[in-house]
Formats: C-alpha cells, structure tokens, sequence
C-alpha cells in the first residue's frame, strides 16, 4: 500500500512537467509570503537543498525522482525570487520631497485622474547624491502642457514626490511592491508645466518614439475613443483613452482586449502566420522547396519579437511573448505547438526571469486560460464531442467553448484582485472576441502593409469599424442593471486551493485528475473566510 503514490508518479512520468511549474510556484510563494526578508541562513538552507534534491533527481533511486524533482524546483523558485529582488535593488525616496525635478521620458500614459503621466529615468533632484537618488519617478503633470512630453526627451518640472504606498488594506493591492520590482523609487505630481531641456538623442528611444509616431498616425485617421482603442491595443500607447472607456471596458470584461497579451499577440501572428504560408502556397516553384509550415513560424516570431519591442515590452506582452515564442519553436521543431507542456515551459521561463510576476493578477489569469484551453479541448476531443457537430458550426462552437472555459478559469483571480465580477462578460466577449480576432489585429497587420503605397487608410477605416463595434458593445453592456457584482476580498488560502485544484484536474493523468475538484470545491468554501479587518489605519496615521 505504501507504494501505491510511487507507483503513481512512476505511471505519469513524460507528463508532469506542470508540476515542475507548479512547484516553482509554490517556492516562489513562500519567499513572497515569508514573515521578513530572508537571510544569508534560509538562502544558503535553500542552495544547499536545492543542490541535494538535484543530485537526488538525476541520480537518486528511479521511484524517488519525481519528488526529489518537485523539492528542487521548490528551492529553485524561492532562490530566484530572492535573487531578483537583490538584483533590482535601487533607492526608494524616505521623505516628501517638493522640488525641481529633471529627468528622461522613458514612458507616457495616463493616471486615474485622466492626467497625462510620465515615467523619467536618468533623474536628478536636487541636493540628491546619485546613490540615494531613485533610478525611476513618475509623474502626473496636472498643469498647462506647454509642451507635448515624448520618448527620450529631458524634462524639467517642479513637482511633488513621495515613496509608492502600500497596500491599504491587508491583502489589497501592493503598489509598493509593484514599484520595488520596477525600480520605480518614486510617484508624485506637478501643477507647474513640465519644460523640455533636451531634446531626444540620435537614435534614442527610437522605438518609443515610432510607437507614438504610429499611435498619432492612427488617432490622425481614426478619431475619438475608438482611435485610441486603436492605438492602444496595437501599440501599447493608451495615453489617449478616457478613463470613461476604461471604466467600461473593464466593467463589461473586455478590458483585456486593450492590454497586449497573449490574445492580441496570438491574433497578429496567427495572421501572419497565415498571411505567409498562403503566400508561399501560391508559388508553387517557392513552395516545392521551402517548408512553408517552419518558414512562417520563423517569420511569425521575428514579427512577434518586433512587436514586442514596438509596445514597450511590458510585463503582460513579454508573458504573451514568450508563450507565443515557444509555441512557434514547437512548430519548427515538429512538435505539438499546443501542449501543457509547452504551457509549463513558458511559465518555468517567465517565473525564472520575473518572479514577481507569480503574484500579478495578469500572469495568474493568462496561464489559468491558457491551461483550461487545453485541457478543456482535449477532453472535448478524447470525448469525440467536436467530431459530432456540423463542420460549419465548428468555429461557432469552439468560439463559445473558448469563451466559456476561458472564462470561468479567470473568474477567481479577477474577483480576487479586482473585488468584482462582470455579470455579462461572456456575452461581452462572444460579442466582440471575434471582431478583435478577424478584423481589427489584421486590419492593423495590413495597414503596416500598405503604407508604404499610400494605402494605409483602407485598412485603418476597417479596423475603425471594428474598434467602434467593440467600444460600442462595452458601453453598452457597461450600462445594463446589475452588469458588476462586488465580491468580498477572499482568504488567503482560497486561490493557492483553487490553482493547485485546477492544475491537477487539467494536468494529472487518469481518473485520480478528479481528485482536483475536490480541492477546487475546498478553495471555494474557504473563500468568504476572510475576517475584514475592525481598523483601517491610513498611511498617514
């Protein structure tokens, strides 16, 4: 009997991968969760376990491999976390500083308040030494914009700063924790107008630059909102929407449509991807010899690297990036594309390079879709259930299917984080996602196309019909009684449950995957556990 979990693990072997991710996780976790700042003595424990769990997995005893595996990459994941914070390490301001500030614009969007913002590095304040001074402010500039800020210019302002807060509730949102990774040492405001010092550089910043160079282009031909949509879902600049479609974008759950993520990047090179391979189809001495499968796949990452570096290279498009990176590999390589395995090897990768990003709602949400696609279609699949539909309501279906399983996977972590619930996302979404997919990201592709011939607007007066329909239905939706329902902050142990739950239901082969719900079921009972503090002190005291 005592056998039985061993003899398990024997019999998933080639399959746990996930958990190798899943372990990482949880290390991560721990560093994040540890009372105080770890120690010379809990990294060193951590190394040297780390190091003992490994020589066990390669050359320990073969039944006891897998679990001296998931130990390991246990240890990895906490060492790399407390190797990121070391190496990110910067000044955070101590004190509310009023004063000249001058710096370069590294960054341009918009604040809650619908202030034009900018982030600055190169800073300098006065009376500062550079080694107390932070490497990143940013500011709102609330007064007369004398001058339009851009990409690598040298801004001067005098402005109020402070140290990024933190949470103001236990368990809220750490905006201080989000800064301490970003190396942003401190935020505040100007009532005075920023001044330019310097212009930008020979070839500084020069993506930047054409990032609102396109953005301006596309707001030239698509007016108002919707040419800010635009812009902001292709480029990543969203300095121009108002903070009134934001609000309906997210009450409605479309607010994902505008981020770059895996969704939009995943858009944008599957076009491509199809764009290339029917090119070289139609020349048939080209297609005789080339592979037009493993050409496109090389051409789709170049494009999806472009784009990477053309929207800033922000968490959440970096997280789409390498997702999409490793499918294109698999492509190149003769593998199954979209796999879990392919899943976990993107996650190992992001939590390997950012390990904070564990605890960021975008990172949860994607991989929480992404692993529930796949096995949500593979069992579709083993159950012969796609294969019993008409062929021309295939797309139909499988974009309901999408929809649905994508969406309840998310649900618990935008509820978690964002204490609200979107009562009419799934209707939002079936909706819109296909306008998204099959108009506007190939709508923009096309315009890079035909720009140089002139041509540009064709496109751009498609993708403005697209982008109007979705803000339309977001609006829309938005406005309807009862479209967001709050939901209590949840207990700490809820989401651990529901993600360990989840991952072994969609991960684990055989009959024993069911044991997952049960621990799903216990993630949802512990959730209104949450004791709601009897004081809230502010920061100020």
């Amino acid at each position: 009997m005592a056998m039985r979990p061993l003899q398990a693990l024997d019999a998933a072997r080639g399959q746990l991968l996930p958990f190798a991710a899943m372990a990482m996780g949880i290390g991560i976790g721990l560093w994040f969760v540890w009372p105080h700042e770890p120690g010379p003595a809990a990294y060193g424990a951590a190394g040297g376990a780390g190091f003992a769990l490994a020589g066990l997995w390669l050359w320990g005893p073969w039944a006891l491999r897998p679990l001296a595996a998931f130990a390991a990459m246990l240890a990895a994941g906490f060492l790399a976390a407390g190797l990121r914070a070391q190496v990110v390490a910067s000044p955070m301001l101590d004190f509310r500083y009023y004063g000249p500030v001058e710096g370069r614009v590294i960054e341009i969007d918009r604040s809650t308040s619908d202030a034009l913002r900018v982030t600055l590095d190169r800073v300098v304040l006065r009376d500062m030494a550079p080694g107390r001074t932070p490497v990143k402010v940013r500011v709102s500039l609330h007064g007369d914009l004398l001058h339009l800020p851009q990409p690598g210019e040298v801004l001067v302002m005098t402005a109020h700063l402070a140290a990024p807060e933190g949470p103001v509730e236990p368990g809220g949102f750490d905006f201080r924790r989000m800064a301490w990774f970003g190396q942003l040492g401190a935020v505040g405001y100007t009532r005075s107008p920023a001044l330019l010092m310097e212009p930008p550089a020979a070839g500084e910043e020069m993506i930047a630059r054409m990032r609102v160079w396109l953005s301006a282009a596309m707001r030239a031909q698509i007016p108002g909102d919707a040419g800010a949509f635009a812009a902001g879902a292709l480029t990543g600049d969203r300095s121009g929407i108002a903070q009134e479609t934001v609000g309906a974008l997210r009450d409605s759950s479309l607010a994902h449509l505008l981020a770059i993520s895996g969704m939009n990047l995943a858009f944008l090179t599957g076009f491509v991807f199809w764009l290339v391979r029917s090119g070289i189809a139609l020349a048939p001495p080209l297609a005789l010899r080339v592979n037009a499968k493993k050409a496109s796949a090389a051409l789709s990452l170049a494009v999806a690297l472009y784009y990477l570096l053309l929207s800033g290279s922000n968490v959440a498009t970096e997280r789409a990036f390498v997702m999409i990176a490793v499918v294109l590999v698999a492509v190149m390589l003769d593998r199954r594309a979209i796999t879990l395995r392919t899943a976990a090897i993107a996650a190992i990768i992001l939590l390997a390079l950012r390990p904070e990003s564990l605890m960021e709602p975008g990172f949860q949400m994607s991989f929480a879709a992404t692993v529930a696609l796949v096995a949500g279609f593979r069992a579709l699949d083993d159950g012969v259930l796609l294969g019993r539909w008409p062929r021309w309501s295939v797309p139909v279906f499988t974009l309901v299917a999408s929809s649905v399983i994508g969406g309840f996977a998310t649900a618990p972590f935008a509820a978690a984080t964002f204490n609200r619930f979107a009562d009419y996302g799934l209707l939002a979404n079936l909706l819109t996602v296909p306008v998204m997919g099959a108009v506007v990201m190939p709508a923009g592709a096309m315009a890079v196309v035909l720009a140089p011939f002139g041509l540009a607007w064709v496109a751009l007066r498609v993708m403005d019909w697209g982008v109007r329909w979705i803000l339309g239905v977001a609006h829309w939706i938005a406005g309807l009684e009862g479209s967001v329902t709050m939901i209590p902050e949840p207990h700490v142990a809820a989401l651990p449950l529901i993600a360990l739950g989840g991952l072994w239901l969609a991960a684990w082969p055989g009959r024993a995957r069911l044991a997952g719900i049960a621990v799903l079921v216990a993630g949802l009972l512990v959730w209104p556990m949450a004791g709601r503090p009897d004081l809230l002190i502010s920061a100020d005291g």
